[in-house]
């Protein structure tokens, strides 16, 4: 080997060993812990020219990020110092073998009570990339959430290029108004809630709105180079289309699980969705909107219609050469440009633990309806006719029990639940149809759940109804991620709809949007026992009863049984 060769191989080397060790250094930089403290309590928060007293974490909105490496197992002090009941759920985590903290209320535990904690162990596995923490009582979300964020284990990198740096930008909703007085009215008047009056980037609604602008969030960005944006959309119950004018955005990650590179100049995400966005700082240094609103299509549905906007700053242009130009969002109401990006998501099989199941045991079609009851005696109703507006899963409209589904199920406590969701809805008509019949909008009301034997693999049809109202559905389901494997619109096909299926390269998610009056196929194999919550993510949609809980069995080994309960569970 010539000296001139071996001295450029030498010097490959060493600029590889740097190039390394400045991902770790990157990485490192974030120090990560085996224990967390979560105080939760009332902080004064202003906004839109207004002060309001919020339900917080360790006294911020949004809250503390919790920083991990692939594999850990962190515990988290969960102190409750506010004045209502509260659990949190780590949303996106699979807790293999380990529902008892996993936060939904009287699901999988009994809220924590003013005054009292909970040490909750939270155990990661395959998750990579960017999750998220919430609130899972009431409407305490709205302000109670945070981001979790997974590095690869040491000695590992990621499957994307090396960013400079990350940003989280996690979107939210405010109200003027206590977000649980806004969930008790519309329950009690039987209509919908009111919309928010502000959607927040990293806390701040952005200078559109009133007394906004001094606090508007700002990124501060070098020119040619390249940033993780970890996005959380946290929002109640708006899907969002986002964008960063004059740039591009390149999804790396959906969900914690690594997709392929995905480039477009706007993205759309679902409440509940994560995901790890590649952002390159390549235009003229000046100052650009990053800016968010809603996606929304039923009839008549309120939402919050406001744009939210932080401003991409340049380093070095401290002044401004023009007023931030928005950038070109899709109209509020284009499903195209919602589902055009949705279905352009590829998954990454390589990073898959296993593959798309292809032997199905289960078939399920779940129906996902907006219903409706009669009204009360002696009480007047804002829904449809009079009527008190519900919502449902293959018309069961679920009956949240006050003795948590978990609990009871192991320590095998009669009378909180009944087995047997059904795998078909009751009746079968023509789902999207323009006009149904009056007799199809009362549900039955119920705590019904799907049991399912240890490796079942299961293919869920979700099937979008055109009752009172087509919507679209984030569906999240707990303990588990899913493969995507097939979209469509109108009524799903049994014969022809599964031909068109991607068992090649899904999604590995754990929210998919069912699209309105459309269908999502999705596909996982039950080997997480324990009791899992499925339900949509807008969370009046939640509060109405489209929800249900799956129940996984114990395997034969071990590895496949349900760890007990820690000794503190918050008691009923």
């Amino acid at each position: 080997m010539s000296f001139y060769k071996e001295l450029f191989l030498q010097i490959l080397l060493i600029s590889s060993l740097i190039a390394l060790s400045s991902q770790f250094q990157t990485r490192s930089q974030f120090k990560t812990r085996t224990h967390y403290n979560f105080v939760v309590e009332e902080t004064n928060y202003t906004r839109l020219c207004s002060t309001k007293s919020i339900l917080t974490v360790n006294g911020k909105f949004p809250g503390p990020t919790i920083r991990v490496l692939h594999g850990d197992t962190i515990f988290v002090n969960v102190h409750n110092k506010g004045n209502q009941n509260i659990t949190i759920h780590w949303h996106g985590v699979k807790q293999p073998r380990n529902p008892w903290p996993d936060g939904p209320e009287y699901i999988t535990q009994c809220p924590i009570q003013p005054g009292e904690k909970f040490r909750q162990k939270v155990i990661f596995s395959e998750e990579e990339g960017t999750l998220w923490w919430h609130a899972h009582s009431d409407w305490t979300r709205a302000t109670v959430h945070g981001a979790i964020i997974i590095y690869p284990k040491i000695n590992s990198t990621y499957t994307f290029i090396k960013p400079y740096k990350e940003i989280p930008i996690i979107f939210a909703e405010w109200w003027k108004s206590d977000v649980n007085e806004v969930l008790r009215e519309f329950l009690q008047s039987g209509g919908g809630p009111n919309s928010s009056d502000a959607i927040t980037i990293n806390g701040q609604p952005g200078d559109l709105y009133p007394c906004s602008k001094s606090e508007t969030s700002k990124l501060t960005v070098e020119r040619g180079r390249t940033y993780l944006l970890r996005v959380v959309n946290a929002a109640m119950n708006l899907i969002l289309f986002m964008s960063i004018a004059k740039h591009n955005l390149t999804v790396v990650g959906v969900d914690a699980m690594y997709t392929k590179p995905m480039t477009s100049d706007y993205i759309c995400i679902s409440p509940g969705n994560t995901m790890d966005i590649l952002f390159h700082a390549n235009q003229e240094p000046d100052h650009y909107y990053m800016a968010a609103r809603a996606y929304s299509t039923g009839v008549g549905v309120a939402y919050d219609n406001t744009t939210t906007t932080a401003i991409v700053q340049y380093k070095g242009s401290s002044t401004p050469l023009s007023t931030p130009s928005l950038p070109n969002l899709p109209d509020y109401n284009d499903t195209t440009a919602a589902f055009d990006f949705i279905t352009s998501i590829r998954g990454k099989p390589d990073n898959y633990s296993h593959g798309v199941p292809k032997k199905i045991n289960t078939h399920m079609l779940t129906t996902l309806s907006i219903n409706t009851f009669p009204c009360p005696n002696n009480q007047s109703c804002e829904g449809p006719n009079g009527t008190k507006l519900a919502a449902s899963m293959t018309n069961i409209s679920f009956q949240t029990p006050t003795f948590d589904i978990l609990e009871a199920y192991y320590y095998h406590i009669n009378g909180v639940y009944k087995k047997g969701f059904p795998n078909l809805p009751p009746d079968i008509f023509n789902f999207t149809a323009d006009s149904l019949p009056l007799t199809l909008q009362t549900p039955k009301r119920g705590t019904k759940v799907k049991v399912l034997k240890y490796g079942t693999n299961v293919e869920l049809v979700f099937q979008d109804t055109n009752l009172i109202s087509g919507l679209d559905h984030p569906m999240h389901l707990h303990g588990y991620s899913f493969h995507v494997v097939g979209y469509g619109f109108g009524n799903f096909n049994k014969s022809k709809d599964p031909m068109n299926y991607n068992l090649v390269d899904p999604p590995l998610v754990n929210t998919v949007t069912v699209p309105k009056n459309g269908w999502a196929a999705i596909r996982f194999v039950a080997t997480n026992p324990g009791v899992w919550f499925m339900h949509c993510h807008l969370d009046r949609h939640l509060s109405w009863g489209m929800e249900t809980v799956f129940i996984v069995k114990n395997g034969k080994s071990l590895k496949g049984t349900l760890l007990p309960p820690p000794p503190d569970m918050p008691p009923c």
